[in-house]
């Protein structure tokens, strides 16, 4: 099973993430921790990707794609993935399906979890992160409508999209997720 968390900041995707993996033995794929152990481990993509972000330059689509086939390559025991933030671009969700295609695999589905922007905005700034105010918020949501969101549709078009109301309690989000997969 491969499953996609999708929905903009603060919608609970880290949280539905912890439940999903241990309910259905997925490996969390964080694209954020795969590239750091990649750098950490020194692996030749590391290598590349340190290049990247020592110069303040985003790494390319081809590189997280290759750590993700790397790190689905390399893991057994498990009976599936869980990819929780990623794809965040149209080219980054075809290079995904690509990868995945080359490897007898697919997307089952992709959660999106809907939750209005003002629970968004509360729920964010209730974190108490130093950096976390109104402003900022409003600016992550704005990115994410304007180079996130299209995805959805991109999706939708593939019969893999599933929309789950998010702002019920953690074990409804849960429960209807959980339902919308079995």
């Amino acid at each position: 099973m491969i499953l996609i968390l999708f929905g903009p900041p603060g919608a609970g995707k880290g949280t539905q993430a912890d439940l999903l993996k241990d309910k259905f033995n997925l490996l969390h794929l964080s694209t954020g921790d795969i590239l750091r152990e990649e750098v950490s481990n020194n692996t030749n993509l590391g290598q590349q990707a340190k290049k990247f972000m020592d110069s303040g330059e985003l790494v390319t689509d081809e590189l997280i794609i290759g750590m993700i086939k790397n790190k689905i390559d390399s893991t057994t025991n498990v009976e599936g993935f869980l990819f929780d933030g990623f794809p965040r671009t149209i080219s980054q969700a075809e290079a995904l399906d690509s990868m995945l295609l080359s490897n007898n695999l697919n997307v089952d589905k992709v959660i999106s979890l809907e939750v209005d922007d003002d629970i968004l905005t509360e729920r964010l700034l209730s974190r108490g992160r130093s950096d976390d105010n109104e402003e900022t918020i409003k600016n992550r949501l704005n990115v994410y409508k304007n180079q996130t969101l299209p995805i959805k549709d991109y999706y939708l078009k593939n019969n893999k999209l599933v929309e789950v109301k998010g702002d019920g309690s953690v074990e409804d989000v849960n429960a209807t997720i959980v339902s919308s997969i079995s």
